[in-house]
């Protein structure tokens, strides 16, 4: 999978606020803050870019909803054919999920602003009617947890494995120096993702206080 299908997630204390200052339930663009890096996408963009959310598109699910895979062109975002263009992890919220709403608000307000080669890249959402999607970077090798844990064709090299530790703590650190006081609270093999050259990118930033 690209990200993780585990959607536990770490808090954000924002610097001056209280950490158990609750966050508004995202209604309208105007409770999202400025971002200049992210692309609001339409959902029926989204929807052209996982092909309809096809079942053979989906690859993970979680308390969030579901992961598909997605494709998008790599200049100007905008869908493109399955197999052309920049791959992308689209995390599409379950309607009923009233602490989803919470934590899609807080991973756009927060993660969408925090930016690190050892953070998985957000690149977008989406806000339109009661649909509620994320758009990341696509992760080809999946989690930690898949190689650690899971019979795979061959194991991780110990040089892999170190390559994956430096660059993990190397994400902590900018979380726990960032602005936003940010504490990773869940870190854990399943929420350590790897491209497809082994550099770890810590993901699920979703819940703050």
């Amino acid at each position: 999978t690209s990200l993780s299908s585990n959607f536990s997630s770490p808090i954000f204390i924002p610097s001056g606020k209280s950490s158990s200052q609750s966050l508004p339930t995202p209604r309208s663009e105007d409770e999202i803050l400025s971002s200049p890096g992210l692309k609001a996408f339409f959902f029926n963009e989204l929807k052209t870019a996982t092909k309809n959310f096809r079942a053979d598109s989906l690859i993970g699910e979680g308390g969030f909803g579901y992961v598909f895979k997605g494709w998008i062109d790599e200049q100007t975002l905008s869908p493109s054919r399955p197999g052309s263009g920049m791959v992308v992890a689209v995390k599409k919220l379950k309607p009923e999920g009233l602490q989803g709403h919470k934590e899609w608000l807080t991973e756009v307000n927060y993660f969408g602003q925090l930016h690190h080669p050892n953070l998985v890249k957000l690149i977008g959402y989406c806000l339109d009617g009661e649909n509620r999607l994320l758009v990341y970077e696509f992760m080809p090798k999946g989690s930690l947890e898949n190689h650690l844990f899971r019979r795979g064709p061959q194991p991780v090299s110990w040089a892999a494995r170190i390559k994956v530790a430096i660059g993990a703590a190397r994400g902590l650190s900018f979380l726990h120096d960032a602005e936003s006081q940010v504490i990773y609270r869940d870190f854990k093999a399943a929420n350590i993702l790897l491209d497809a050259d082994f550099n770890a990118k810590l993901s699920d930033f979703g819940l703050a206080k």
